[in-house]
């Protein structure tokens, strides 16, 4: 069975393409769940085909996903020296989503792997199934369906990759693929027990009084269908919490009865971030974003916009209202 036919041929020329190089898998800013496992994953797997390949990320590996790093070699990008190694993205839409500094670092994009429906096609070769739920699940798919061996710690990376952007297979991506693909990956040596756990049981301090001080923001807009909630300028230090600690709060914003989109604020000096949900992808949060130079899926997008709160939070609503309008017109 094959679960990228599209893919093969051209998958199988790349890897031919990469003999003999040395490879610098490169992840995006902020990075989650499936940007830190699609990346070790990928950086194992060339390594074990005899390419010197290591993973680097503009950002810290958050404390709750270190456990899948193993003795895969994953730098930070400030901390390593750049020595013209090809540029392989993962779970990046475009180019700059690793950073400014990271795609002048590498302005020659040789290959890139993803499933947002954002993504531009900005490497020479572009393995992009926006049907996907995951990046990760992509390259488990690519991976078996050209016979690569996946190790214990590649299969633990691609499995909480694909958990992780599912929502515990919880999202409308989970597919009858997505559940193929983890059982294989559960046979390799993926430990779901271990991924719950440290994912969803080491939650600090911090990340608790960032949770309670969100929620205490929440305001319903648009008669009670959208609700957005914000963390102010300082609040980080107010709760000794990180930005890591973000992850997962937008999901209490659209989790409302009645709800149908749900966002997240984040007030930074000069600079608005903010993380948009829908319940259905009919509501197009990459097309919201992309009004504020955004990107990312239907049903989940992101943000980084120029702009103070006060005169974001009106563009933002207007936005949104107007979504909410086309899509009740298609209804009728």
């Amino acid at each position: 069975m094959s679960h990228y036919p599209e893919f093969q041929a051209r998958f199988a020329a790349f890897l031919q393409a990469l003999a003999g190089q040395r490879v610098a898998v490169i992840g995006h800013q902020r990075p989650d769940g499936d940007c830190i496992g699609s990346q070790v994953a990928l950086t194992r797997v060339l390594r074990a085909r005899g390419i010197d390949a290591i993973a680097i990320n503009p950002d810290p590996v958050p404390r709750r996903i270190k456990f899948l790093l193993g003795d895969t070699p994953l730098f930070q990008r400030d901390h390593i020296e750049h020595d013209g190694r090809l540029a392989v993205f993962t779970d990046c839409a475009d180019h700059n989503r690793a950073g400014d500094k990271t795609r002048a670092l590498y302005a020659d994009a040789f290959g890139c792997f993803d499933h947002h429906l954002s993504n531009t096609g900005f490497a020479r070769h572009n393995f992009v199934d926006t049907q996907s739920a995951a990046t990760a699940e992509v390259l488990t798919g690519l991976f078996l369906d050209a016979g690569l061996p996946i190790d214990a710690v590649s299969a633990q990376a691609l499995y909480t990759g694909i958990m992780t952007d599912t929502g515990q297979f919880r999202f409308a991506s989970t597919s009858p693929r997505v559940f193929t693909l983890a059982g294989e990956l559960l046979v390799r040596g993926a430990n779901p027990a271990q991924a719950g756990q440290e994912l969803y049981e080491r939650e600090s301090l911090g990340k608790l009084k960032l949770l309670q001080h969100f929620i205490g923001s929440l305001k319903l807009e648009c008669g009670g269908r959208v609700c957005i909630g914000i963390l102010p300028q300082g609040i980080f230090e107010q709760t000794g919490a990180t930005v890591e600690d973000t992850e997962g709060l937008v999901d209490y914003a659209r989790s409302l009865d009645g709800v149908a989109i749900g966002a997240l604020i984040e007030e930074r000096p000069g600079v608005i971030k903010a993380s948009l949900r829908a319940q259905d992808a009919v509501y197009r949060m990459d097309s919201i974003a992309a009004q504020f130079n955004g990107g990312g899926h239907a049903s989940a997008a992101g943000l980084n916009f120029p702009d103070t709160l006060s005169s974001f939070y009106p563009k933002l609503v207007a936005a949104f209202a107007r979504r909410l309008q086309e899509v009740d017109a298609l209804k009728k």
